[in-house]
């Protein structure tokens, strides 16, 4: 989960600023992160080749308590769910507030491929 909170840092003590709390003790980092991650989500988009170059294909976006398994052990998540590949994990805050990304490679025989293209 510190990945995670990598990702969030910044955002989440820009948000308690914006909320009058400039100098957030421990304490409110940690609840405000909590807080944030629940209202958040997690969009899985994969790397696939696409003429002479690549794009990224939406495969799924999970919200609150159902990103809980990607955030715990996003490698073997992945791997489970699509197989091999180049990842980008996209969280958003409210669905609005672009909050940052993180890319994973679980090495394997991709199962993706197949799987319709969901836009965001």
């Amino acid at each position: 989960m510190d990945w995670v909170w990598e990702i969030y840092q910044e955002y989440v003590a820009r948000e308690l600023g914006r909320l009058g709390n400039n100098n957030p003790l421990q304490d409110d980092l940690q609840h405000a992160f909590f807080q944030t991650l629940r209202e958040s989500s997690v969009t899985v988009l994969v790397q696939e080749p696409w003429q002479n170059s690549v794009r990224f294909k939406g495969l799924v976006r999970y919200t609150g308590n159902d990103m809980t398994p990607l955030v715990n052990d996003p490698i073997n998540f992945l791997f489970e769910m699509f197989g091999g590949g180049k990842f980008k994990l996209n969280f958003h805050h409210h669905e609005l507030n672009f909050v940052g990304t993180r890319n994973f490679k679980p090495e394997g025989e991709p199962r993706w491929k197949d799987a319709p293209r969901i836009d965001f």
